[in-house]
């Protein structure tokens, strides 16, 4: 059986945030236990302090926000800056808002902010702030920043070097990232010993990070998309 044959049990996670973030109590959970908690007739509650989120208002999801962004939580920083960004929770478009808001966040370590402001000033043409806050991401844990560095090192003719980035997710269970591989195995970048190393590193990744609940949760959004 040829090699790309790859599984593919990671790839509805691909381009999935699979945490679900609680400003009420300043905790995140994944959404596999958050679908499990809901599937139990808790929709809508937190399941860490029980406060009903579904039934709040924007006024008070930013007044409950508010107080978590004063206490410090980067995570809420973070928020509030995709609120000013996206548009969100009755905020109004305000870029220049939002970058100094994920900049806050990402001062105080937010891994999500670097991430975000990685993606601005790439599409902004400014590279070297993304590559920054790209690699501020990728040594903190994020894979996507690192899979995104591994795909700028390879524009840049780097592959060496994007190689070994994708190596480092890819045995970690981005589906993305061993997509990049198989395709550097095809080109002769990459040889058999090394490919074979990778797959089963990233196979034994994409047991070990799903769960029935997970796969039921993937399974909900499928169907109700």
């Amino acid at each position: 059986m040829p090699i790309y044959y790859f599984a593919k049990a990671n790839v509805e996670l691909a381009n999935k945030e699979m945490a679900h973030y609680y400003s009420c109590c300043g905790k995140s959970i994944c959404k596999g236990c958050v679908y499990s908690f809901t599937q139990s007739g808790n929709i809508g509650k937190c399941p860490f302090c029980n406060a009903d989120q579904a039934s709040k208002t924007n006024e008070e999801v930013v007044e409950e926000l508010m107080k978590r962004v004063a206490a410090y939580d980067a995570f809420s920083i973070c928020m509030l800056a995709d609120s000013h960004y996206y548009g969100l929770i009755g905020f109004q478009q305000d870029r220049a808002k939002a970058i100094e808001r994920y900049t806050r966040a990402a001062d105080l370590g937010c891994i999500k902010a670097h991430d975000q402001l990685g993606g601005i000033y790439d599409e902004g043409g400014d590279m070297k702030k993304a590559k920054f806050h790209y690699e501020a991401a990728a040594m903190a844990g994020d894979d996507m920043a690192r899979n995104t560095l591994g795909t700028m090192d390879a524009k840049a003719g780097n592959m060496e070097r994007a190689i070994e980035h994708w190596t480092i997710v890819a045995s970690a269970g981005s589906y993305m990232a061993m997509h990049h591989l198989i395709l550097c195995f095809e080109h002769g970048r990459v040889t058999n010993e090394s490919i074979d190393s990778i797959l089963a590193a990233y196979n034994s990744a994409c047991v070990e990070m799903r769960s029935k609940a997970r796969d039921a949760y993937i399974q909900y959004t499928i169907e109700t998309i």
